[in-house]
């Protein structure tokens, strides 16, 4: 089958609005540097994942499919031990995961006329030994990234994520403490999905999403005495910051 330049621009642009739409209702991504390491927030159903990790010092949170997330999760942590087992856990960085690994094989994915494409956003962090150092890389589906530090969100419309993003940048020109990050990142999570302007609707926000989901919260841990540094924040200490 042979495709002009019109059908194969038209094709991209049919790609592009049929994942858009498959993204816009889903659950936002909140990740924040604080001192004692990197916060990644989300909301979600019960049987699905959102937050993983992928390497000492990286993770991976995304909104889309679900099968699209394993695929994207599965080349991330491939790549990342490869470079590990080749060259040495130091040099895994994520900009090597999204730059070389992930986005030339979603431009090449979403570029082809014959393949469905990949419906999936994603965020990925990096651990530094500082917050300046912290890093966030924001991965679309058609494979272009953009960096970020002290925080990065995803969103389903570029409007969640330009009004999460105001939540978050005054809020990020000082460092927090880690309790303080959780509840910014509930809130930006909360303005980012129904696009709430306030205090009192970004907390009935969460309530009512709270109401058939459940807040997923992974932490980096800076300094820490554990092989790995990443974990899932307990339902102990997400309670007190959970509308009541």
């Amino acid at each position: 089958m042979a495709f002009t330049p019109y059908d194969w621009q038209q094709t991209l642009r049919q790609k592009a609005d049929y994942v858009e739409d498959r993204l816009r209702e889903g659950s936002p991504i909140v990740g924040l540097s604080c001192h004692e390491g990197i916060l990644l927030v989300t909301v979600r159903r019960a049987h699905q994942q959102k937050i993983f990790e992928i390497y000492d010092r990286l993770a991976f949170a995304g909104l889309g499919n679900q099968s699209d997330l394993e695929t994207i999760r599965q080349l991330a942590v491939d790549f990342a031990h490869a470079e590990g087992f080749a060259r040495s856990p130091q040099d895994v960085s994520i900009q090597r995961v999204v730059g070389v690994a992930l986005s030339p094989a979603m431009k090449r994915s979403f570029s082809d006329p014959l393949r469905l494409p990949l419906v999936v956003r994603g965020l990925f962090a990096q651990l530094g030994d500082t917050p300046d150092s912290d890093l966030f890389y924001l991965l679309n589906y058609d494979g272009e990234f953009s960096l970020t530090y002290r925080f990065g969100v995803a969103a389903g419309t570029e409007r969640a994520r330009e009004m999460m993003e105001r939540v978050l940048v005054e809020f990020t020109k000082k460092v927090p403490k880690r309790d303080a990050a959780l509840e910014k990142a509930l809130e930006a999570w909360a303005v980012g999905r129904h696009e709430a302007s306030s205090a009192l609707e970004w907390r009935a926000v969460l309530s009512e999403a709270l109401k058939t989901g459940m807040v997923e919260a992974a932490f980096l841990e800076r300094v820490s005495r554990r092989e790995r540094r990443f974990r899932f924040l307990s339902d102990q200490e997400l309670k007190p910051f959970l509308p009541r």
